[in-house]
């Protein structure tokens, strides 16, 4: 009974251990060259980096969000893009206006960092995680939405193929800037921790309090007999999992979502399912 009791325990922690291994997300460039550049630039501005930091700090936001002004211009406050946008945090006017920051002031540093740190506040509150927050800062929350709605996601690694280029670029130097500075498994954390959120409060049927687990399943399995031997109802299993049908008929494998309390049984009866499952040969995984 003991050696069940602390088999049915590490199945357990390793399911949980799975979620947070699962990686999405990562740095591009790590070459010596790039790291270089980015340390360079910061280095040549201190006292710039230093106050940005320090406004990050006050309003609890994290310093990496110093590099979001670092491949947005260098620090240079003197600087306009093709688009028109100015300054260190490049706003443009309708973003500026939207913080009360008047379209001449965009090159002020002190106040341009102040509306900078409450913009980022905002966006964090509305997307919970600094990998969108990036993203929506470089293209407006529009298209942000947009391409969810196209995606049928709020995961931007789900739905950042129907973003701009441009903003997806722009990520992407965002996530090299952060390896650069040693914060990229910062970032990584945050988003992972708030994709693992987003799927908790998104499925129904989850006790509150209670949590997803996942772990991969091939298209031998029948959704069915899982429920049969789970003891709960099939619809549960596919509002934990929308769109597991179809990658299963289309890919041949998916992830399977299902209650951390669950999957110690179900990784249990893995082979006996799997068995039945082919046994049985269900004509859909639905069924």
């Amino acid at each position: 009974m003991k050696i069940f009791t602390k088999i049915i325990l590490f199945t357990f922690f390793l399911s949980c251990f799975q979620i947070f291994q699962a990686q999405f997300l990562s740095a591009t460039d790590t070459s010596e060259s790039s790291v270089r550049r980015y340390k360079t630039i910061i280095n040549s501005n201190k006292e710039i980096v230093q106050f940005i930091e320090n406004s990050l700090a006050s309003k609890g936001l994290p310093k990496h969000l110093r590099n979001l002004a670092l491949i947005e211009s260098h620090f240079d406050r003197n600087i306009t893009s093709n688009a028109g946008a100015v300054g260190v945090w490049q706003f443009m006017t309708s973003h500026a206006n939207q913080y009360g920051l008047t379209e001449d002031r965009r090159n002020d540093l002190y106040r341009s960092t102040k509306v900078a740190v409450v913009s980022l506040g905002n966006l964090y509150k509305k997307y919970n995680n600094w990998v969108t927050v990036v993203a929506a800062y470089n293209c407006g929350e529009g298209n942000i939405a947009k391409a969810m709605q196209s995606a049928n996601s709020t995961q931007y690694h789900v739905f950042s193929k129907y973003l701009p280029t441009e903003t997806i670029n722009h990520v992407k130097k965002y996530l090299n800037a952060c390896y650069a500075t040693g914060e990229l498994n910062s970032v990584l954390t945050d988003y992972n921790s708030s994709r693992m959120k987003k799927i908790f409060d998104s499925r129904s049927g989850i006790k509150e309090g209670s949590s997803l687990s996942e772990t991969e399943i091939n298209a031998g399995f029948s959704l069915k007999i899982i429920a049969e031997e789970l003891k709960i109802e099939l619809k549960d299993i596919l509002s934990w999992n929308p769109e597991i049908e179809e990658e299963l008929q289309t890919k041949g494998e998916s992830v399977l979502y299902l209650p951390t309390d669950l999957m110690p049984d179900f990784l249990l009866k893995k082979n006996k399912i799997l068995s039945r499952s082919i046994k049985e040969s269900s004509p859909s995984v639905s069924q």
